[in-house]
């Protein structure tokens, strides 16, 4: 059966979007045409293009805009709205494992942009993102990570602590203890979906409406999956380690003790994760990846679900 890349919807046979995925990225959307790049081209033009996009990363990305009169996503260098990601050259399937974390995020209540898989010239399936750090036309929205907020840089993003964040939260945004329950459903959703990669640049903050809040989530994905024998559970270090993490760690020391959480809130969080597990399972099954990376997806969430939810 044949599925929606930005919805995981059955479609006909002859149809590559649904109806209803296409009207996600616009009302006006009729079609959606190929990416006019293969998978070697995307990767070959983003590297020609890095020095003048703002951003950045070890995924290959390009900018995009929406052409709706066009029915495609054009590529562009300034001004784009949209980005895109390439299968990589190094690890399988990173598109199709970032979109489904991403969806598996949203059913715990985190925000996110709105995203999907958009099939290039050769088939590929290349991931998609609508920046939302633009408005309008392209205006800038005031953004900051936490390597710039905690005076960390590229090379000392890993060289940190979830403390540290928990800290910038309390000092930077406008109330800190919704953006810290926030967080914790955040950290507590990257253990499960095996996200090792969660960096200080991967947490920032974002002014809207005169109020300033933890941005919308991205660059989620199962790492675990990709790296197939990663050393770490946490990119960043919490009560000291990165490994061997209990309920412990994350309900006792993360939620009460670092995060001052209410019990009310701590309870009803992971009462959000249960009413979704199901859901996740089913994202699962009829996500774009293979049937032996969704098994293994499974067995990873299992594995770290196990040791929260006695």
């Amino acid at each position: 059966m044949r599925r929606c890349p930005i919805l995981y919807v059955p479609i006909q046979d002859d149809e590559l979007y649904s109806f209803q995925g296409l009207k996600k990225l616009s009302p006006k959307l009729g079609s959606l045409d190929f990416l006019p790049l293969s998978a070697e081209e995307q990767r070959r033009e983003a590297i020609l293009r890095a020095e003048k996009m703002s951003i950045q990363g070890v995924q290959s990305k390009l900018s995009a805009k929406l052409n709706v009169a066009q029915n495609c996503f054009e590529i562009v260098s300034v001004g784009g709205t949209y980005i895109l990601k390439p299968p990589s050259d190094l690890y399988e399937h990173l598109p199709e494992n970032e979109d489904l974390t991403m969806k598996l995020a949203k059913e715990v209540g985190i925000e996110t942009p709105v995203h999907g898989l958009v099939y290039a010239k050769d088939m590929t399936l290349t991931y998609f993102i609508k920046r939302f750090d633009r408005q309008g036309k392209g205006e800038k929205i005031p953004i900051e990570d936490f390597a710039q907020l905690t005076e960390e840089n590229r090379t000392t993003k890993y060289d940190s602590t979830l403390e540290k964040v928990i800290h910038g939260i309390e000092r930077f945004t406008t109330f800190p203890m919704i953006e810290k329950s926030k967080f914790f459903t955040l950290t507590l959703f990257c253990y499960l979906t095996g996200n090792e990669d969660m960096h200080l640049k991967n947490f920032s903050i974002i002014c809207r409406d005169n109020m300033i809040s933890l941005s919308p989530a991205y660059d989620l994905l199962n790492t675990s999956l990709a790296l197939k024998n990663p050393k770490e559970e946490l990119a960043l270090t919490l009560r000291g380690k990165k490994n061997k993490l209990s309920r412990d760690d994350f309900l006792s020391y993360l939620a009460k003790d670092r995060l001052n959480l209410p019990e009310k809130i701590i309870s009803g969080t992971l009462e959000k994760f249960l009413k979704a597990k199901p859901i996740w399972l089913n994202w699962i099954a009829n996500s774009f990846l293979t049937q032996e990376e969704k098994d293994e997806y499974i067995r990873l969430l299992e594995s770290r679900w196990a040791k929260i939810f006695l």
